[in-house]
């Protein structure tokens, strides 16, 4: 066996063999990377018949004594058996290309988990050994939004666009639903509207306090990977809104109307008063709706107003929710919920089977918000094992830690 540079196409035609790979390990990445100044190498590992049987996409920049190179959500393979091979002969490789820290996270699942956090399985201590075996240091298991080690996976095997909506939660189905009565629209910005994408985004950021991207990394990877991917944005004219809370309340008042005639020659029912309670109810929530619309119209007038923006992207193995932003002024109409609804159909329009809603802090003490909405649409957790480091010339990275510390760099 041994190990080799491969060609974008070489490296996309193994990955379209394999049935886990994240949309980082293909070569619409290498090619935003490159764009954003890093080295990029695709590499495989070829058996005695010529053939590839583990790919990976490494990523770095120079750094003092050499190069810090990373393989993010790598290496893809179809046999596990050629992990071990690969990572050794990845340590020669490393040493040859002047590597001085090489960090691989892989993409491989270490523990399985509901939507709930109570584990489905035993943990998958096997991998750890593994790339001990081979020499690599483990950095261990991690937690917090930032390590993008817990994601969270709905299944769409099976399900269709008339069985999605059941197939979420208790609390999700009637979220969806609700905001569908609204009137949102949804579309695809196209690159010349990357900025509004980004705005969205950028609020959301800094509410979170995490750093969003900049607008031409948002550019690069619409370019590459172009009817892969889909910047959504959900929006909503409060004129129409207006006029859809107008003809449905005027519905409702003939409703109450024919109850209250329905309670003159049967008064003593108790369930039509019952009804008629929930009626006018119902009625009193639409003025207050309308009110509301009329306040937004005063501020935005006659346009579409954006509410939430998404990037969702699209692999033969799985579907992504990769960015996303949400003005809290419009919290109340919960267009993030269909954006999700949205994706899923896609998804099961082309084929796709997986969709990964990705990160969040691996906290289920009911505190992460990410993680609640998340559990609207009734998946599963996966968690990766976290990462693992290879030097290749040790007592040379020790050394410069060690200057680094005393400069305090």
């Amino acid at each position: 066996m041994y190990l080799e540079l491969l060609t974008p196409q070489q490296f996309d035609q193994f990955h379209q063999t394999v049935t886990e790979a994240n949309f980082e390990q293909n070569s619409q990445m290498m090619s935003l990377l490159e764009k954003r100044g890093y080295q990029v190498k695709a590499i495989g590992l070829f058996d005695n018949k010529q053939t590839i049987q583990v790919a990976a996409i490494l990523f770095g920049l120079p750094v003092a004594g050499g190069l810090r190179m990373e393989i993010h959500y790598g290496p893809i393979y179809k046999e596990k058996e050629f992990l071990l091979p690969f990572l050794n002969q990845l340590k020669l490789f490393a040493k040859k290309e002047g590597i001085i820290e090489l960090e691989i996270k892989p993409y491989d699942t270490y523990q399985y988990f509901d939507d709930q956090g109570q584990p489905l399985e035993t943990a998958n201590d096997d991998l750890v050994e593994l790339y001990q075996k081979a020499g690599y240091h483990y950095g261990g298991l991690t937690k917090g939004f930032e390590t993008s080690d817990w994601h969270y996976i709905k299944n769409l095997n099976g399900l269709t666009p008339d069985t999605l909506l059941k197939s979420f939660s208790k609390k999700g189905r009637p979220l969806v639903k609700k905001a569908q009565t609204f009137g949102i629209k949804l579309r695809a910005l196209n690159r010349e509207e990357l900025p509004l994408f980004k705005e969205i985004v950028d609020t959301t950021s800094d509410r979170r306090g995490y750093v969003a991207k900049s607008l031409d990394y948002y550019e690069y990877f619409y370019d590459g990977f172009g009817s892969n991917c889909e910047f959504m944005v959900a929006s909503l004219n409060f004129q129409d809104y207006l006029a859809n809370l107008q003809e449905d309340q005027d519905t409702l008042q003939k409703k109450i109307e024919k109850l209250e005639n329905d309670l003159l020659t049967n008064p003593n029912s108790e369930k039509k008063q019952n009804q008629l309670r929930e009626l006018k109810s119902q009625f009193d929530t639409f003025t207050v709706r309308k009110k509301e619309a009329a306040d937004f119209i005063d501020k935005y007038g006659n346009q579409d107003v954006l509410l939430a923006g998404s990037l969702f992207v699209y692999t033969p193995q799985e579907s992504i929710y990769l960015f996303s932003g949400s003005y809290t002024e419009f919290n109340k109409f919960y267009a993030p919920a269909l954006l999700q609804e949205y994706v899923m159909l896609q998804s099961i329009k082309r084929g796709i089977t997986r969709y990964n809603l990705l990160g969040f802090s691996g906290d289920f003490s009911g505190e992460d918000g990410v993680l609640r909405f998340k559990q609207n649409f009734n998946g599963y957790i996966e968690r990766k094992p976290g990462s693992f480091y290879y030097y290749p010339r040790p007592l040379k990275y020790k050394f410069i830690q060690m200057i680094k510390k005393v400069l305090k760099r």
